[in-house]
């Protein structure tokens, strides 16, 4: 009890998140109303029978020092945040309400980012793309209709730079803890002859990261080019980024974990003298490009329409020194030298993928006092080459550099149409419809990593409806209520498994908003049945893959609540929590050689209280302070409820720092920020791994399930300061 007094009295999310208040676009002529025709379609405005949290550019740039975006949402309501190299650089996760980021739809400008194959968003390959982020929204649940995977823990979509009335220019450098560097290069022309615009970003982030040798070389760029005229808005624009990381998914065990908290066993071999070394070039080294093509279009002040093209291209490997690999496995014959036939051999491998992705979208919309109605298409082509290759052996025998030792496909189809509409029945009423029809077509050839064969061809067909009706009680009082069904095909991990049955997810929402001058509050009930949710089992695969299985039935029950209190006009605290029961029903697993029905077990990874607060202090004008909280209880990192599955609560406070000083010399403005990270210097872990195996022994063979776990340390009191510098 006494932590959620201190949660709610000491510290502050200084993220803006009620639902009441609309994102900010930074102009507010008819351009901008077009920029927002690009996601008409997927977002919700204040009223929306919809569970949502909306964040603008202003309050993103408060604390992006360099993390990647996922950390910048850590204290947005029921979201949970971790990261490999412990320290908010390189791989990042979220969670929101218990579901990892498999399960969170996200799109940039309404085309789906999330890998097709995998279903997971990998941000470390987009690093600092929350400098060319306008605003976000965050749908909690199944949320409205959107592009992509279906939504079953939360949607995100992002809206990328607005059109510049004036020219601007930015540099922003800042240094922190673990010799993380950041460096941002941003300008626009402006618009030129009223109708023209060029703008653009380069970063640059460099971390040694706090696990050891866990180090991220990481550059991103953004590129904008517009063309806009009273009721047109045509914008072509190309952003992406190369990535190398040490790997640092590997994870320690309990002991190491209270030893030698920093551990990485990554990379680790014995060399020829019985010595104990790290390879150096154990990294994850991928490039992600993205080029876009949006035309939107007001006929009258009624009709106005969007036509986006899409084309993504990423390519990459992971290195891996192999001691003692099996030469066979790997298409090298065995070699013979002195008589003696040698079948094993040290060696480095790299595991590609290679994929392309393309995506047509169009949607139209009507609106006028008393109808809001989109309608649109989307339709996208995904190909992933997935291959291994030998480049260097110790004992290589007649193989080539670059000789493949396994090669494996997936082509991916998907085709979405749907329809949705808000009815302003009166002052009071208003009802929401959407329909939605997604068809998927997955096909995969050739052999996995592991070298089985994968021939598989499967094709889904998705009707997913949604509705909902608002009640507005009073101006300050607001009531809501929602339905709505997802459904989604399993991802290639689960066809490796064996797993080819869909997912459905009946979400139900009950709401009631309150918006006054000193007081805002945003609460939601919310029931989330699931039929064969793939829930994560805590294992990982070889290449630190989740692993998951399905559940059969299962529920998510929970209240959130979101609260921004005005104290003063210098003052404000924003709190927010989260409780929830997450349970399998009837789980059913094997143990000691036996199937067991365990009845009703916690879903993994789903702690049962996620809370947040902020403070904010406004001294003076231009000068910030803001005390940032997070609590996430304590959480199964399996679902049979093994004690050695458990990973503990924690409670951290954050400290932000942000003032402007204006008209600096030649400089409109000079923004000094700093930020120290886990300032009690906690020693906690927000993510880990469990397994199971069965060990035989004894004659006769006696089955025994052994158990085992890993974990993910994040670090201790650390800090970030920047300075940013805008022309």
């Amino acid at each position: 009890m006494n932590k959620f007094i201190i949660l709610f009295i000491g510290s502050l999310f200084f993220l803006n998140v009620s639902a009441q208040e609309d994102i900010q676009i930074q102009d507010t002529t008819k351009v901008e109303n077009l920029e927002e025709v690009l996601l008409k379609a997927i977002r919700v405005n204040a009223d929306s029978p919809i569970t949502h949290s909306n964040i603008d550019k202003r309050e993103l740039a408060k604390r992006n020092l360099g993390q990647d975006l996922p950390i910048l949402l850590n204290y947005l309501p029921a979201v949970v945040t971790t990261t490999d190299a412990g320290a908010g650089v390189g791989y990042t996760g979220i969670r929101v309400r218990g579901s990892d980021a498999t399960r969170i739809n996200v799109t940039i400008n309404g085309i789906p980012y999330n890998d097709s194959e995998s279903q997971g968003t990998f941000w470390v390959d987009l690093p600092d793309f929350a400098s060319s982020v306008q605003s976000l929204q965050l749908q909690r649940g199944v949320g409205t209709s959107t592009n992509g995977s279906g939504a079953f823990g939360a949607s995100l979509n992002l809206l990328t730079d607005a059109v510049s009335q004036n020219a601007y220019g930015e540099i922003a450098t800042s240094y922190g803890s673990f010799e993380t560097w950041k460096h941002t290069l941003k300008f626009s022309t402006g618009l030129l002859q009223d109708h023209f615009e060029l703008s653009g970003r380069l970063s640059k982030i460099v971390s040694e990261g706090y696990i050891d040798r866990a180090t991220s070389d990481l550059r991103s760029y953004f590129v904008q080019a517009t063309y806009t005229a009273d009721n047109t808005l045509i914008k072509a624009l190309t952003f992406g980024g190369k990535e190398r990381t040490y790997q640092s998914w590997f994870g320690i065990d309990a002991e190491t974990l209270k030893n030698d908290r920093t551990f990485n066993p990554a990379g680790i071999y014995t060399d020829a003298d019985g010595t104990i070394r790290f390879y150096e070039n154990e990294v994850d080294d991928y490039t992600q490009d993205h080029y876009q093509v949006f035309w939107n279009q007001r006929y009258d002040a009624n009709w106005n329409s969007n036509v986006s093209l899409n084309y993504t291209y990423g390519r990459g490997y992971f290195e891996q020194f192999k001691e003692d690999a099996d030469l066979v496995f790997h298409n090298i014959e065995p070699v013979i030298i002195g008589g003696e036939v040698i079948e094993t051999s040290d060696l480095i491998r790299r595991r590609w993928l290679n994929n392309n992705f393309y995506a047509v979208n169009a949607n139209v919309n009507y609106l006028d006092d008393r109808w809001d109605v989109s309608s649109g298409v989307f339709y996208s082509y995904y190909g992933g080459d997935h291959f291994g290759e030998v480049i260097w052996a110790r004992f290589a025998g007649n193989s080539q550099i670059r000789d493949r030792y396994y090669s494996g496909n997936g082509d991916k189809n998907e085709f979405t149409v749907f329809s949705k509409a808000t009815v302003r029945i009166n002052e009071r009423w208003s009802v929401y419809g959407d329909l939605q029809g997604r068809f998927v077509s997955y096909r995969t050839s050739g052999l996995t990593s592991d070298k089985v064969l994968l021939v598989e061809s499967e094709k889904y067909q998705f009707f997913n409806p949604k509705t909902g009706v608002t009640y507005k009680l009073s101006n300050k009082n607001q009531l809501y209520v929602s339905y709505g069904r997802a459904s989604r095909e399993p991802n290639r991990s689960d066809f490796e498994q064996g797993i080819f049955t869909s997912e459905k997810l009946d979400d139900f929402e009950l709401g009631w908003r309150y918006n006054s001058e000193k007081l805002k509050i945003n609460s939601n009930l919310y029931f989330m049945d699931y039929t064969d949710q793939l829930v994560l089992t805590g294992a990982l695969d070889d290449v630190g893959t989740p692993i998951r299985t399905s559940s059969g039935n299962s529920y998510r029950l929970g209240l959130e609540v979101d609260v921004k209190i005005t104290v003063t006009d210098k003052l404000f605290m924003i709190p927010n929590i989260a409780l929830s029961e997450n349970k399998n029903k009837n789980f059913v697993t094997s143990r000691d050689g036996s199937t067991v029905n365990l009845g009703d077990t916690h879903i993994s990874f789903s702690p049962s209280v996620v809370a947040g607060n902020i403070i904010e202090f406004d001294p003076i004008e231009n000068l910030q302070f803001a005390l940032l909280t997070k609590y996430v209880g304590m959480q199964y990192m399996g679902n049979i409820d093994s004690e050695v599955s458990k990973l503990g609560g924690y409670f951290i406070n954050d400290l932000s720092i942000n003032y402007t000083l204006e008209n600096v010399l030649f400089v409109k403005s000079v923004v000094v920020s700093g930020l120290v990270n886990n300032l009690f210097n906690v020693e906690y872990v927000s993510n880990g791994y469990f397994f199971t195996f069965d060990d035989d022994f004894s004659d006769p063979p006696l089955v025994t399930t052994i158990e085992g776990a890993g974990f993910y340390p994040q670090a201790g009191i650390n800090f970030l300061f920047g300075i940013t510098l805008n022309f």
